[in-house]
């Protein structure tokens, strides 16, 4: 068989001993006279691509790659054939690596440009996907392994593939991924390629960075490999999620995942598929560090190891009566002092029926007393009742669940939410229990019996916060459609809406070429509110990295604080109504002056995003949860770092303070920790 190279004919192929194609009458020609084509691949915007035989090389298979641009104009024409020779500079830079293709010729004949590569016999992702369905966490995980090896290799060579996806990943034989295709590869400059007015990519997997304004860098294929995990973990293609929702789908994409993944590749995704690139992780090394984490190291004495002599089995070492009288006052003495610290910690409450590791912080005056289990997924949100008695917790599992805090045992479980629970709160009054949900309700619960009282609706998107006035009479709800609703909590009517937190980002037109102007606002969703103790400010923290203050009486916005480089994830506000803390993904937390909107100072010392803020009753102590696993306590007045607990495995998303400022409960993927501060 000898494939027709005319780009125009419809029907190539032709049988041996022809000489012209009969579908176009063009001669057939064997390239090179070397390189024989012998079946069509497949076409694209800039070429076509044959299956083809070298002939010096035992007929051994290999791929043409032509030239063919589906184009007009001299400027199109110029950059097809700047991405075509582009491509065969990389893969002779690249090739070298077993699982990226091997350059084999690159040349010009009859007028066309043509380059010949190594053939990786497998099908590409996209076919598996189709053929096989979705793919399970293991898979991609190997995927991850083995891909992110091949980008490490292509970034440390300063390219930019910029065009990761699955049908441009090959699964050999071996079962080892090939990359192909860097036709749209990119020579890193520095630390930044930036052609502004370009736009290379595939539509749903390219980064904002990318699709804007042509900006390539190390992370913009980290967010093509995030969304390319997402496509066959889900069977659903990015691009159908973006022309809905732009690129705001990054922050709920385990949604629509048909199976749940581990909290350990959820982390990693979520920082992948970050929409600023200064967020996401900015080389393939972190993420492979992320995705094999080095086992815990154990702590080895400096002091040289004590030699003593062995006793013979058959001759046990015998002591003097002094001896076995010294040992025996030894061992009262120790079990004195054991029993002396267990009658302790009954006494104090730290030695509850229900599962315990008593730890005992960096300083002692604070103690892991225990550990709740019972949620399946993340435990987003936890709330302490006005008497301290309950505990609430909100979860990814779409359940809230009611806690004994001070024995640890579970009441009951509120199962009505259809969709994860993104926050809960209990009235100052302990009455009623308010949860919102991506369900995009708020529902009212009776949190003595746990009887659904009420569901309120209007939200087009998710409830990502709600908080309760301290008269016990109404609540704020925060929501991912850019909007805060107030609602009378007796009657359940709605009292207004706030929408004037995204002046300043809606007023700016961003050149995105294929993003509607109408997606963008879907970006600036409200994460959090807080209301002031005196009930008449309201602060709300969101996506457009700033902080809004509003009269809660009228619902006029006051002030916009600005100065975090991030979302604020969390705000929260003093008793004195004086202080207010945000917590932010640039990983500070900032103080403000409630009153005059003056940034007082900026807390660092997390080295992941500050999921959540709480501030103790007594207006002293600040707690602040973090993706780095651990919750901070600071001395708000001052600013310094009290302590750091440990002792979440996973990043911890809620922090919450007891009424009398004596226990913290903070939340992790399906467990909560109790501590005490004594």
């Amino acid at each position: 068989m000898l494939c027709c190279l005319n780009p125009a004919c419809h029907n190539p192929p032709n049988p041996d001993g022809t000489i012209f194609c009969s579908n176009c009458g063009v001669g057939l020609v064997v390239l090179r006279n070397r390189y024989r084509p012998i079946k069509s691949l497949g076409a694209g915007g800039f070429g076509k691509t044959y299956l083809a035989e070298d002939i010096d090389k035992l007929n051994k298979k290999c791929v043409i790659k032509q030239l063919a641009p589906q184009v007009q104009g001299t400027g199109a024409l110029q950059k097809a054939t700047e991405l075509f020779e582009q491509e065969a500079r990389r893969l002779e830079q690249l090739g070298e690596y077993p699982q990226i293709p091997t350059l084999l010729a690159y040349f010009e004949e009859d007028n066309c440009l043509y380059l010949v590569q190594q053939f990786i016999d497998g099908q590409n992702l996209l076919k598996e996907l189709q053929q096989q369905g979705t793919f399970s966490e293991g898979k991609i995980r190997d995927l991850l392994q083995d891909l992110l090896n091949i980008l490490k290799v292509v970034h440390q060579h300063k390219v930019i593939h910029r065009d990761i996806k699955p049908e441009n990943i090959i699964q050999r034989g071996d079962r080892k991924l090939v990359l192909i295709d860097f036709g749209a590869s990119k020579q890193l400059t520095k630390t930044v390629m930036t052609a502004k007015g370009t736009m290379i990519g595939s539509l749903g997997y390219a980064p904002l960075e990318q699709m804007q304004g042509g900006e390539a860098y190390p992370a913009s294929d980290l967010y093509s490999l995030g969304a390319t995990c997402f496509h066959l973990l889900s069977g659903i293609h990015p691009w159908e999620l973006f022309t809905k929702q732009g690129y705001t789908w990054v922050s709920s994409w385990r949604q629509h995942l048909q199976q749940p993944v581990s909290l350990e590749l959820r982390r990693i995704l979520d920082k992948l598929l970050q929409e600023d690139y200064q967020q996401r992780y900015q080389s393939a090394e972190e993420v492979l560090q992320d995705l094999n984490p080095a086992p815990p190291s154990t702590k080895v004495s400096s002091q040289p190891p004590i030699s003593t002599p062995r006793a013979s089995a058959k001759s046990p070492v015998k002591l003097k009566a002094w001896q076995q009288r010294l040992l025996a006052g030894v061992a009262i003495t120790l079990g004195g002092l054991v029993l002396t610290q267990f009658v302790g910690y009954v006494r104090y409450g730290l030695f509850p029926t229900n599962p315990i590791s008593v730890i005992a912080s960096q300083d002692s005056d604070v103690f892991l007393t225990r550990t709740l289990t019972g949620h399946s997924n993340s435990v987003s949100s936890v709330a302490i009742s006005p008497d301290g008695k309950t505990l609430a917790s909100g979860s990814d599992d779409k359940t809230i669940k009611l806690w004994n805090l001070v024995t640890g045992e579970q009441i009951r479980t509120l199962t009505e939410h259809s969709s994860p629970v993104n926050s809960v709160a209990i009235s100052p009054d302990g009455n009623t229990l308010v949860s919102g949900s991506d369900d995009r309700t708020i529902k009212l619960w009776n949190p003595a019996t746990g009887e659904q009282i009420r569901t309120f609706r209007g939200h087009t998107g998710y409830v990502n916060f709600v908080a309760i006035s301290p008269d016990s009479k109404t609540f704020a709800s925060g929501s991912s459609h850019k909007t805060i609703k107030l609602w009378n909590l007796t009657t359940g009517k709605q009292i207004r809406t706030l929408t004037g937190h995204f002046k300043s980002v809606d007023s700016v037109a961003l050149p995105v070429i294929i993003r509607p102007q109408s997606l963008e606002p879907d970006k600036q969703q409200v994460i959090s509110v807080a209301i002031s103790p005196d009930g008449k400010t309201l602060a709300s923290g969101s996506y457009d990295n700033t902080i809004e203050r509003w009269n809660l009486e009228t619902g006029e916005p006051i002030r916009t604080l600005t100065g975090h480089s991030s979302q604020v994830n969390s705000v929260a506000i003093s008793p004195d109504g004086k202080t207010l803390a945000s917590g932010s993904g640039d990983k500070t937390i900032k103080l403000w002056n409630l009153t005059t909107g003056e940034q007082i100072r900026t807390l660092t010392g997390h080295s992941d995003w500050v999921s959540s803020v709480a501030i103790s009753p007594d207006g002293k102590t600040l707690a602040s949860g973090s993706w780095d696993n651990t919750i901070k306590l600071w001395n708000l007045t001052t600013g310094e770092q009290i302590r750091t607990l440990t002792g979440h495995f996973n990043r911890v998303y809620s922090v919450a303070f007891s009424p009398d400022g004596k226990t913290i409960a903070s939340s992790s993927y399906n467990t909560i920790k109790i501590w005490r501060l004594r």
